[in-house]
């Protein structure tokens, strides 16, 4: 195994270790979902170069479309909640209350 290749498995597991223990502020859990597509996005977008692939290089371009989806989304969430809640806590958010 290359560095490369540990750096992203290691970016990659520590930013899913991240979203599943320090879940106290939604920022926080955005901040590891974006690590994760990053990581996600340059091990796409190196494999096509390692593999001298041509047909998959548009695949990394589909993974940031998605990825900016995803932040967007998640901003809007974050000022929607804390508009209603006031705080980014998620133990305030309750999703079986109305």
């Amino acid at each position: 195994m290359s560095l490369i290749h540990l750096s992203f498995y290691s970016a990659f597991t520590l930013s899913s270790l991240g979203l599943a223990f320090h879940r106290t502020h939604l920022i926080s859990a955005l901040l590891c979902l974006e690590s994760i597509i990053l990581s996600i996005y340059i091990g796409l977008s190196l494999w096509p170069v390692q593999n001298q692939a041509t047909s998959f290089t548009l695949l990394p371009v589909l993974i940031l479309a998605f990825s900016a989806c995803e932040a967007g989304t998640g901003l809007a969430i974050l000022v929607a909640s804390t508009r209603t809640h006031g705080s980014d806590h998620l133990h305030n958010l309750n999703l079986l209350q109305c």
